[in-house]
């Protein structure tokens, strides 16, 4: 019957994209029997290495320990991301130098605080300012101690991980306390319903797979959404021109060498290259776009930077990951929802893929249960607040590029050019010449980058509203969270440890 609740569900494509997906579904709706169906001979992208502080939510919605996640995954905290050379070039200490932290604004919303900046110390950097973790990061504190209970914070935190290394630990947790089905088997075909629908996935070891709801977690491949429903991508090549990754993972020099507690991206003439610290090795990789670099260029600039931070000169060749950067028209066809890579790609920067993936994930649990009588309905919901998410996830990524001062090549010119913005973009950077970007300059409560990530990059970026000197009292009031943020940091500092020295003890702890 068309009204009676769906009871079964086939994710397609394992991961870190559909085993988090199998693993909430099972977790908050343990009445659903849900299959996941991987092939082995279909090779994992696995560079997905940073996420956001809601992966910490996340993992205990599910039910895993931070102390067999830290253990298991070679897991390294992360207290935000500093980007190094994007404004002018010549990155490191020798040039510019800002950071986006994870840390709210002590004061956000509350305190003019952008106009008390601009008053009273306008060539300090701004997050330097408002935000204790920026001098965390600097003296390579971690964001917690010793005592601090699992997944709490004395610093607002994600995780640095291996990918390959989580996709098996969600697996063996999804499959062994969850009771997720777990299908090793080639699909050879999908089998359509009289009405549109997907009915069946034919398999080569086990035959027809049906479910009343199928989610496409098949990577760029797009097995579901992409190649039967032919749902074509939204192109974002004219606004982000980044098309190719180049990964690698090298060792470290000493087995003692600082661990970063931030992502670090560092650009280059023709596109940038992130450095990602986990405990026994760097995952470091080189973003591009064909179109104004050569592999043979970016292969280069990636050694420069990789024999310009220390690797050993014993290291792996690097791959290349070439995609086509945008996101579908559509998320959810009939019975059909497209989750990770499946729904689209634009490049690394902010670690937006797997938020995207926890929050499609938590969405399809809120809708449920759910009937097919509803669906098309749930579906053209989800469909209109996942395009307006991936929209709004452009404009906070062209945003690190359109303020540039880099003219070292068409790149960069071509990144500044207001042709290439998005229209939102075009539209509200004016207006924040004369104020600050504030929380109802977004649509939505749960916006995917608040006001607060937009300032931290603008003013990050050099990028300056008028002085409107704030009257006695907004003074006082945001000196008063500047002095409550130098407080914090030198509490912090002096009292966290190490971050390199924190991991050592929960690993020893946890072993």
């Amino acid at each position: 019957m068309l009204s009676e609740r769906l009871h079964t569900v086939l994710v397609l494509g394992g991961g870190s994209a559909g085993w988090l997906v199998a693993g909430l579904l099972a977790a908050e709706h343990p009445d659903l029997q849900i299959t996941l169906v991987e092939s082995d001979d279909v090779p994992v992208i696995g560079v997905g290495e940073g996420t956001w502080p809601s992966m910490r939510d996340t993992l205990q919605r599910i039910g895993l320990s931070e102390s067999d996640f830290i253990r298991r995954c070679q897991v390294s905290f992360k207290q935000g991301s500093r980007f190094d050379g994007w404004m002018r070039g010549a990155g490191g200490a020798d040039g510019d130098r800002y950071y986006h932290p994870f840390m709210l604004p002590v004061g956000h919303g509350d305190a003019d605080l952008v106009q008390a900046w601009l008053a009273t110390d306008p060539a300090r950097p701004f997050a330097d300012l408002v935000s204790p973790s920026v001098q965390l990061c600097e003296a390579g504190r971690a964001p917690k101690q010793v005592q601090t209970p699992e997944f709490g914070a004395v610093a607002n935190y994600a995780y640095h991980f291996d990918a390959g290394l989580f996709g098996q630990l969600l697996r063996e947790h999804a499959v062994q306390r969850l009771g997720v089905r777990h299908v090793v088997d080639h699909v050879d075909a999908v089998l359509s319903a009289d009405n549109g629908d997907i009915a069946a996935l034919r398999t080569r070891g086990h035959g027809e797979l049906s479910a009343d709801l199928f989610i496409d977690c098949s990577g760029l491949a797009a097995r579901l959404i992409g190649q039967h429903f032919g749902v074509p991508l939204n192109s974002e090549r004219e606004v982000l021109f980044n098309d190719a990754a180049m990964p690698v993972q090298v060792p470290y020099a000493t087995p003692d060498q600082p661990l970063a507690t931030c992502t670090i991206a560092t650009a280059w003439a023709k596109g940038w290259i992130w450095d990602i610290g986990l405990p026994s090795r760097r995952g470091v990789g080189c973003v591009f776009s064909r179109a104004h670099a050569s592999e043979d260029e970016a292969q280069a600039a990636l050694q420069v930077y990789l024999e310009a931070t220390g690797a050993p000169r014993e290291r792996p060749a690097p791959r290349v990951i070439r995609y086509d950067p945008g996101y579908r028209q559509q998320f959810w066809v009939r019975n059909c929802v497209a989750i990770g890579l499946s729904s689209g790609f634009i490049e690394p920067l902010e670690a937006s893929a797997l938020a995207l993936v926890e929050l499609s994930a938590q969405r399809l649990c809120a809708e449920l249960p759910m009937s097919r009588a509803s669906m098309d309905t749930v579906a053209s919901r989800f469909n209109d607040d996942f395009s307006y998410r991936w929209a709004r996830v452009i404009d906070f990524l062209k945003l690190h590029y359109a303020l540039t001062q880099r003219d070292d090549s068409d790149y960069w010119r071509a990144h500044r050019d207001p042709s290439t913005w998005p229209g939102r973009l075009r539209e509200l950077l004016p207006m924040w010449r004369l104020r600050a970007p504030a929380r109802h300059d977004f649509g939505r409560i749960d916006e995917v980058f608040p006001a607060a990530s937009y300032q931290y990059v603008l003013y990050g970026m050099g990028f300056r509203p008028v002085l409107q000197p704030p009257s006695a009292a907004k003074l006082q009031d945001a000196q008063a969270c500047f002095d409550e943020v130098a407080r914090q940091a030198r509490r912090f500092v002096p009292g966290l440890p190490g971050h390199r020295s924190l991991i050592d003890h929960l690993l020893k702890t946890a072993a």
